[in-house]
């Protein structure tokens, strides 16, 4: 008996036209039957934000090779939604793959991350996920890469799978395929955005701001997704979207004897 074909849908946050979303359709078409859903725009740093006070509107705007690509006025993480419940309604999905984005999602990135958040999404739903990002941030980088260590990860998940709610996020560095020294699993950097806004005046005279900033690394450990990048290596971190800091929950006992019957 041949093979069932996998059934693979593409999401992202950088929007239809980004060159990382041929990028990830590229990994995926390797695999099986790929469907791609996407925002009509740019949706990066809208974390795991849903929309609820507008509707949802999703429209089929070209088909490639016998791929069909959507595009919806929503967030990434609807794009999941919407793939899932409305374009593949009835249909099992094997896997979610989010991206390619262009600039990393490591330390806290992860955080404000709609290409992560589409993953997380999908792991509620138990569906495998990956979540790939690439360490540049121009329009025009290269993919090149990323698409070689990501058809070698994603062929991996496809044959052994991943643990119950639990997605990838995969960190690709700006390096050619030569001078990448491997993969590495790794932890979330302790991190934090050291943020400023720039002001500046407009035409008329009314102040606006620009969000600017840099990545303030606090971990020294070398299973660390920074570590990895900033030494030639791919990152995958495991993600779940339990946020309890367990480590904490004996430091704040003492908050359940002020209430006591």
């Amino acid at each position: 008996m041949t093979e069932k074909k996998k059934l693979i849908l593409v999401v992202n946050d950088d929007g239809y036209e980004a060159r990382g979303l041929e990028a990830m359709v590229e990994v995926a078409k390797s695999f099986g039957e790929v469907v791609v859903v996407t925002p009509d725009r740019a949706q990066s740093g809208k974390a795991h934000a849903v929309t609820m006070n507008e509707p949802l509107r999703l429209n089929l705007y070209k088909t490639v090779d016998g791929i069909p690509y959507w595009r919806t006025n929503g967030t990434p993480t609807d794009c999941m939604k919407l793939g899932q419940k409305v374009v593949l309604k009835d249909r099992s999905i094997d896997l979610v793959l989010s991206g390619i984005n262009h600039g990393s999602n490591s330390s806290v990135s992860l955080i404000y991350s709609g290409t992560m958040a589409a993953a997380v999404e999908a792991s509620f739903e138990s569906i495998p996920a990956v979540g790939l990002s690439l360490l540049d941030y121009s329009p025009a980088a290269d993919f090149t890469a990323a698409v070689h260590f990501g058809k070698i990860i994603v062929k991996q998940v496809l044959e052994k799978g991943l643990p119950p709610y639990v997605c990838l996020n995969v960190n690709f560095p700006k390096l050619p395929i030569e001078e990448i020294r491997g993969i590495k699993i790794t932890r979330q950097t302790k991190g934090f955005w050291h943020e400023e806004l720039v002001e500046r005046t407009d035409p008329y005279g009314g102040k606006y701001y620009w969000l600017a900033g840099y990545l303030e690394n606090i971990d020294d450990g070398e299973d660390t997704c920074e570590w990895a990048l900033q030494h030639g290596y791919v990152s995958v971190q495991p993600v779940q979207s339990d946020m309890t800091a367990y480590s904490a929950i004996n430091d704040i006992k003492y908050l359940e004897n002020e209430f006591k019957r």
